[in-house]
């Protein structure tokens, strides 16, 4: 039997920091995707039982100043693709306002650490969003697109071939076969 599940990531890695840090009796607050406001001194033994506890799941404490901000860059955007639902923002005004620093170096810090621009990672996130909506909702086209700001129909479904080399109709009739023929495996 195969079960098909849908989880929230970000719920999930909330809840995961919330338990281990209360496990190691940490004061802190959650303050957005990815970022952890610890309320007191850490000694050395505590911060590396913090570290080792969340190595074993993939979690990693950043130290390096650029690679943390790239990571606030790219939850930043996740944040704004997930909560900028028919409001339309521009990039560039959201991540400086949101992270308090000049587009420019934000851009510049992205692109030396990713070899890939904060519009093209934008469009990559909208694509895994379209796909998303397409296997996990009953959204039309025009929905998709209304929801995640796309100027017209024509721009999503042109992003998502430049991007996956298949059309939107496409990839969905693709995922249908797919999950069809999934339960007839034995």
């Amino acid at each position: 039997m195969i079960l098909f599940v849908k989880y929230n990531l970000n719920l999930m890695c909330k809840t995961f920091l919330k338990e281990h840090l209360d496990a190691l009796d940490i004061s802190y607050t959650l303050t957005g995707v990815g970022e952890v406001y610890i309320k007191e001194k850490l000694s050395q033994e505590k911060k590396k039982k913090l570290s080792d506890s969340l190595k074993k799941y993939g979690i990693e404490i950043l130290t390096n100043q650029k690679l943390t901000l790239v990571e606030r860059i790219k939850n930043a955007i996740d944040e704004m693709l997930k909560d900028n639902e028919n409001k339309p923002l521009k990039l560039s005004t959201y991540l400086s306002d949101t992270l308090n620093y000049s587009y420019t170096h934000l851009s510049s810090i992205f692109s030396e650490s990713t070899y890939t621009s904060i519009e093209n990672y934008t469009i990559l996130r909208k694509v895994d969003l379209v796909k998303d909506y397409l296997c996990n909702t009953n959204l039309t086209l025009t929905e998709i697109a209304f929801k995640l700001n796309y100027s017209s129909v024509a721009h999503l479904s042109g992003q998502f071939k430049k991007t996956t080399g298949l059309t939107p109709s496409s990839f969905q009739n693709i995922m249908k076969k797919k999950k069809n023929l999934i339960p007839n495996i034995k």
